[in-house]
């Protein structure tokens, strides 16, 4: 009766350990597509830094070269589209 009891108990630890193992598992793999996310957006939020680090450097050359006009008419063309009177403006809307 003691073999029968003992076995009975030894496959109940076995199944707690095997679930155990099979929650360390699942955790793990969730764990890792987070960390896989993370890094992509890690990736993509330096990309947009290193895209303001250039455009603020841009400026501060102009800004040092004296041109303030060149700043001006920078942000008119790009914020508020304007162009010259003699210009002509294509627009690409093939969307490549």
């Amino acid at each position: 009766m003691k073999k029968k009891n003992r076995k009975n108990k030894s496959i109940l630890l076995r199944l707690a350990v095997l679930g155990v193992f099979a929650y360390m598992i699942f955790t793990l793999a969730g764990l890792w597509s987070t960390l896989n996310e993370s890094r992509t957006r890690l990736s993509e939020y330096e990309e947009q830094y290193a895209e303001s680090q250039n455009d603020i450097d841009e400026l501060k050359a102009m800004l040092e070269e004296g041109s303030e006009y060149k700043i001006i008419e920078k942000a008119a063309r790009e914020r508020l589209g304007y162009v010259y009177p003699d210009e002509q403006v294509f627009i690409d809307i093939s969307g490549n």
